[in-house]
């Protein structure tokens, strides 16, 4: 004699005749909401970028008359023009990218070299290491400025390359994402390596850093943007205009007689053109990056 027994799926009750419109109702509402919410995000970062294009060619007259006006009634390049003719700009533009380029590569080298020491090796220590550059990152820069500031002054290094890009050639958010994103690598390549003879610096370059390019380039991306937008730094290093990063040179549109408004954010509109440019590039592994790190 043979019993049937019944299915999962022939016990469970039937939906009521209500529940599958405003089951439908609900997700348009949220859908709404998403989209909306979305659109005034959007909007928030969009325009300020929109009103510093109008504001970069419009005349002085046309500024003052309507400041809150996006766009010019009469357009002007006298911003542009400024720029590059009270400017050293190519000059200017090459202390940018040395600056930026430079120290976001050595920052890489360093950050992940530290963060390949605290997640793949074991020594005495290793946690309060990590939790003490964990608590720098609540210490602002502006703490550090001064201190800082004389050491590169003893060591004769204002107004130089190195002055500029080796204080700032560590971080330790750098150095926290990328020891979580080496976390998740298996140990097992690691062992597999030892057993072919890899010592640790080997392991380090063949097989770590190959496999972490994801978060490398969101790291990248990161560090790059801040350096390049970074004013501080490069305006109390460095007092001549031809070791000057486009930023800080911006400031010698302020005089006491007025600033010139067009031409500050002219600058400020070619300074962005870069950021735009390494982001594109970068975004897929950015996006992956950010993703990935910090998920154990």
């Amino acid at each position: 004699m043979t019993t049937e027994m019944p299915t999962g799926t022939s016990s469970l009750p039937a939906a009521p005749s209500w529940a599958a419109p405003m089951l439908r109702a609900a997700r348009t509402t949220a859908r709404v909401l998403a989209w909306t919410v979305l659109s005034i995000a959007a909007l928030a970062t969009v325009v300020p970028f929109l009103w510093m294009l109008g504001v970069a060619f419009r005349t002085p007259a046309d500024l003052y008359a309507d400041p809150a006006r996006l766009w010019p009634d009469h357009w002007s390049v006298s911003g542009f023009h400024a720029v590059f003719t009270q400017l050293p700009f190519l000059r200017l533009a090459l202390n940018s990218i040395v600056f930026a380029g430079g120290t976001t590569v050595l920052l890489l080298l360093i950050d992940s070299l530290c963060a390949y020491a605290l997640a793949r090796l074991r020594f005495r220590g290793q946690n309060l290491v990590f939790w003490t550059i964990l608590v720098t990152l609540m210490v602002p820069f502006q703490v550090m400025l001064i201190p800082l500031f004389l050491t590169v002054f003893h060591l004769g290094w204002l107004n130089t390359f190195q002055g500029l890009i080796i204080p700032r050639s560590v971080s330790a958010l750098g150095i926290f994402m990328l020891r979580q994103f080496f976390v998740k690598i298996p140990r097992q390549l690691d062992e597999a390596a030892r057993v072919d003879g890899a010592g640790p610096l080997r392991i380090y370059w063949r097989i770590i850093l190959p496999l972490a390019r994801p978060a490398l380039a969101s790291l990248f991306v990161i560090q790059f943007m801040a350096l390049w937008n970074d004013f501080l730094w490069p305006l109390v290093i460095s007092s001549s205009t031809d070791m000057r990063t486009l930023p800080s040179a911006l400031t010698l549109f302020s005089s006491t007689s007025g600033v010139d408004h067009a031409a500050l954010m002219a600058g400020a509109a070619i300074s962005l053109a870069p950021l735009a440019i390494a982001f594109l590039l970068a975004q897929r592994f950015f996006t992956e990056g950010i993703a990935a790190t910090g998920i154990k």
